[in-house]
């Protein structure tokens, strides 16, 4: 991407009050597309951590601000929560003397489904994916029912590629349960890939409990070894369980790619 005098970049996280790791990747994102030069000014806000969203736009001193959402899918907090703490009114936002310029977040972006592709791929690297039963785990909420439409369009393009046996969707609060797994599954051999930005105490803790790989939560979420411990030999099956894909290298580019195809569909719009 071009460098853009005059433009600014916020990155916005979720975060967590009880494990730092989870605003990891969001900082690192920060630093990286920092380090390239192509904004003014780049900076992260969380919605459990500081900084936090609300009052984010006025450390900016660029009159051109693109917001994009490091978060898996368009639902509660994209599109409730976030419009809401940074008063935007729409795609487009004049607040201010600035123009603030609401990104689609990075669970829109086609490159998710390389990313769960590898991620699964380096969880279990010597295992045929012919043979595998693979399952993309969501959190799903009744808050917004798009939280597990991102998973399940993530199955369908992951189940076109025949990579594996079956692709399914599971979730930790709704349909189909990710502690039925042994169950919904075919495959004597199961790949699980957590379909989350970082690796907070949802992938560290809740779901390994929810799946029978721990009895509890465990030691503090950054002390973790869960996922150095693979394979789990669990209800007559072989289970390989992954981390999130949050801190891939690839994300940075995506961010970038994000702010890109803001301006083409703005162009797009000015134009019919």
């Amino acid at each position: 991407m071009d460098r853009r005098p005059g433009t600014a970049l916020l990155i916005i996280g979720h975060g967590s009050t009880t494990n730092p790791d989870s605003s990891k990747p969001t900082r690192l994102l920060a630093e990286a597309i920092r380090s390239r030069g192509t904004f003014d000014e780049v900076a992260c806000c969380f919605w459990k951590e500081t900084p936090c969203i609300s009052g984010a736009l006025h450390q900016f001193h660029s009159s051109d601000i693109y917001v994009v959402p490091n978060f898996i899918s368009e639902g509660y907090f994209t599109q409730t929560v976030i419009p809401r703490e940074l008063a935007l009114m729409g795609a487009t936002t004049r607040l201010d003397g600035k123009t603030i310029r609401y990104c689609e977040p990075i669970g829109n972006h086609p490159s998710v489904t390389l990313l769960l592709l590898k991620r699964a791929r380096e969880t279990a690297p010597e295992i045929q994916t012919g043979e595998v039963s693979l399952l993309i785990v969501g959190h799903g909420t009744k808050l917004n029912s798009n939280s597990a439409e991102a998973a399940r369009k993530q199955v369908h393009l992951l189940s076109k590629t025949g990579l594996y046996a079956e692709v399914l969707p599971a979730y930790m609060e709704e349909d189909p349960l990710v502690s039925d797994w042994a169950t919904m599954t075919r495959s004597s051999t199961v790949v699980v890939v957590p379909f989350f930005i970082s690796d907070g105490l949802h992938s560290y803790q809740d779901i390994p409990v929810l799946m029978g790989i721990r009895n509890d939560t465990g030691p503090a979420a950054a002390h973790s070894e869960i996922f150095k411990s693979n394979p789990h030999h669990l209800r007559g099956k072989t289970l390989y369980y992954g981390s999130a894909f949050g801190m891939d290298p690839m994300m940075a580019d995506m961010i970038l790619d994000q702010v890109m195809r803001f301006d083409k569909q703005e162009l797009q719009l000015h134009s019919s």
